[in-house]
């Protein structure tokens, strides 16, 4: 059953959580995060991508970025932005975007539920990604990001956090300029603290990683790294019920076609989908269709019998494009890992991988159809995983409002 448990999470001064508060470092690539820090200089970013900080040439992974990131976070507790909780509490998440509500508890979880298997994963990881990450963690001895987890919902769950909602005030309540709200509570009641995390241990057999496999598997080798910190066997997460969650696209763009023309390319297509041309951008409204943007042109991919199973990642748009596409005729065979391949995720829209495109950067472009919340738990309870980047969670987590120190 899930161990999860309340932490002293080192948090902003209320009067300053909103400038504070920032995207996820990996939403956002560093001329992004530069733009978002001018006139800023209480921005989390100035932690969490530090390199915002350093000259422009500055490698991102480099040891310089990380020892900056560790200087800002101690500026910041020496300059009371930030401060740490007195005592360990749960802290209940809330986010609205287009009004659609969210809310879960912020907690740490346990290390040895996710080796032992009890938190579930559904995708492999980047080793580039996760050095990162194991980098930023040791260098600053905190965890800033949050693992998004998911669990079946559990109505005594339900109740106790939505009545802490209803009978207390948040100690923070903004509108980011995304216009997503954030609302966070703290739950420092130590009656209410020992039941949630009674009713995990008997309601809850096993949570999802729905977002934050990077962040979990660096954790996890962080805890082996520091054997005797107590806090290191634990990790931040954010626990969500899974009845308040919905999963969009994740999408792929490609730098060459593998040698071969648009013309030759699109006619090897053919023999295992059904080619049309669209005037307008193609966003896959079912299951086994994709949107593919080539030399200026959008054209509808419908898969023919055959190119999916209806095993649990068989049936995956996402595999069905990595069998059919991206390993049969790119030579794409591992997309963790091959250079030529990156991801764009729902939330930028068609128009970014247009622009991708259009650039010259990547050569073509595929939009898919969205993972049900109910296939990422049957393929995380089948032990199977999805193709890397399957899925593409929002409204997003902010960083800075809570983070763990180790």
């Amino acid at each position: 059953m899930a161990i999860i448990r309340p932490f002293s999470a080192l948090r902003p001064n209320k009067n300053i959580a909103a400038k504070l508060a920032s995207r996820p470092y990996d939403v956002l690539n560093s001329e992004e995060a530069r733009q978002e820090v001018k006139n800023n200089p209480e921005s989390f970013l100035h932690i969490t991508k530090a390199e915002v900080d350093l000259p422009e040439n500055v490698d991102i992974h480099s040891k310089a970025v990380y020892e900056k990131a560790k200087e800002n976070l101690a500026r910041f507790q020496q300059d009371g932005i930030l401060f740490r909780e007195e005592k360990p509490c749960y802290y209940i998440y809330r986010l609205i975007m287009d009004g659609r509500s969210q809310t879960g508890l912020v907690a740490v979880s346990s290390v040895a539920d996710y080796e032992n298997g009890l938190i579930k994963k559904h995708e492999f990881t980047r080793p580039e990604k996760e050095q990162d990450r194991i980098d930023h963690m040791t260098t600053i001895e905190a965890q800033t990001g949050k693992v998004f987890l998911a669990y079946n919902n559990v109505a005594e769950l339900d109740t106790f956090i939505n009545n802490w909602k209803t009978h207390h005030q948040p100690e923070y309540d903004f509108t980011a300029d995304d216009g997503i709200q954030h609302t966070v509570w703290v739950v420092n009641d130590e009656a209410v603290i020992a039941a949630i995390t009674n009713l995990f241990k008997e309601k809850v057999p096993a949570t999802y990683i729905a977002d934050g496999h990077h962040r979990a598997a660096s954790a996890a080798k962080v805890s082996k790294a520091l054997p005797n910190s107590e806090e290191a066997a634990y990790f931040l997460t954010v626990i969500f019920p899974a009845g308040e969650l919905a999963i969009m696209d994740y999408n792929r763009v490609v730098k060459d076609l593998n040698g071969m023309t648009p013309e030759a390319f699109i006619a090897a297509l053919h023999d295992d989908f059904e080619v049309t041309h669209s005037i307008s951008p193609v966003k896959p409204a079912t299951l086994h269709e994709f949107g593919m943007y080539l030399n200026g042109n959008w054209y509808l991919l419908r898969s023919r019998p055959g190119t999916y199973t209806e095993d649990p990642i068989g049936v995956l748009d996402v595999s069905v494009l990595a069998e059919n596409v991206l390993d049969k005729l790119l030579d794409i065979k591992d997309q963790r890992t091959d250079k030529r391949i990156d991801f764009v995720g729902g939330i930028r829209g068609i128009g970014e991988l247009e622009k991708r495109v259009n650039s010259g950067e990547m050569k073509v472009a595929f939009s898919l159809y969205p993972v049900t919340i109910q296939q990422l738990f049957d393929i995380a309870d089948s032990g199977e995983v999805m193709p890397p980047k399957s899925t593409w969670f929002e409204p997003k987590l902010r960083d800075g409002l809570l983070t763990h120190l180790l």
